[in-house]
């Protein structure tokens, strides 16, 4: 049997990097998926990628800064699959610039995707995964949340108060709903690509992490999306509250 048969999981910042690999994957492995996402071309994309793979997905486009959009995500899962039992809370922003150069505005928009757009989607969807018997919370953070980049004070920030908030939840909703974080390090997706406009020689910047990594490589969104499937997968039944770095080593360097 697949490894999420007959589960439903809603996966925002779906249409790209590593939100899309998970979905693909989730859905290559059973799950009924709801797609988020900024960009109606991609987000179509993903989901006939996905049905004619033999899969299912709907996609809802909508900024997930916004309440109102993660309380439709929910109901669209139920009202179209029946249930809910998995949360991917994946959608991210850098906002890039120190504490003193940084606009307000900015500010506030990079917390509102990377930690509120979270607890708006697991405010609505913890009730639905009760209903539907328990599930699993996997929450994409950062290794940001354990070091600091030059410039990126609203998004250490952001990342680093997942953490506690997730570890929060498995105490409030365990044993019906596990909650766990994955960590990554520099991954290959576009936001690699704009995080590095903070140093002077952008793509130096990005040849040299990757090598400053243990394993000598940037990492691929399907190794996050693998990791993602194991917390979300019955084969990470006895994990909960935990934070898994997932960055090539490069922590340990």
């Amino acid at each position: 049997m697949s490894k999420l048969e007959g589960k439903v999981a809603i996966v925002t910042g779906g249409t790209s990097g590593m939100g899309r690999s998970i979905a693909e994957l989730f859905a290559s492995e059973g799950a009924a998926v709801v797609v988020s996402g900024r960009s109606e071309e991609r987000g179509n994309e993903v989901v006939e990628l996905i049905c004619t793979s033999g899969g299912k997905a709907v996609f809802l486009a909508g900024d997930i800064c916004e309440e109102a959009v993660n309380r439709r995500l929910v109901d669209l899962a139920v009202s179209e699959f029946g249930g809910l039992h998995i949360l991917i809370p994946n959608a991210g922003e850098l906002g890039l610039a120190s504490i003193t150069e940084i606009k307000p505005e900015k500010w506030h928009q990079t917390l509102a995707t990377n930690l509120h757009a979270v607890f708006y989607l697991l405010h609505h969807g913890i009730p639905e995964i009760l209903k539907s018997g328990g599930g699993s919370i996997v929450v994409t953070g950062s290794i940001a949340a354990y070091k600091a980049f030059p410039n990126h004070a609203a998004y250490c920030t952001s990342k680093g108060a997942l953490i506690p908030l997730i570890r929060q939840v498995a105490v409030d909703y365990s044993p019906s709903v596990r909650a766990n974080i994955l960590c990554p390090g520099p991954v290959d997706t576009p936001l690699i690509w704009d995080s590095a406009k903070a140093f002077p020689d952008p793509e130096k910047a990005v040849s040299d992490v990757a090598e400053k990594t243990l394993l000598k490589r940037l990492g691929l969104p399907l190794d996050i999306a693998q990791a993602a499937l194991f917390l979300a997968s019955e084969e990470s039944c006895w994990i909960t509250g935990s934070a898994l770095t997932i960055d090539g080593g490069i922590m340990c360097v």
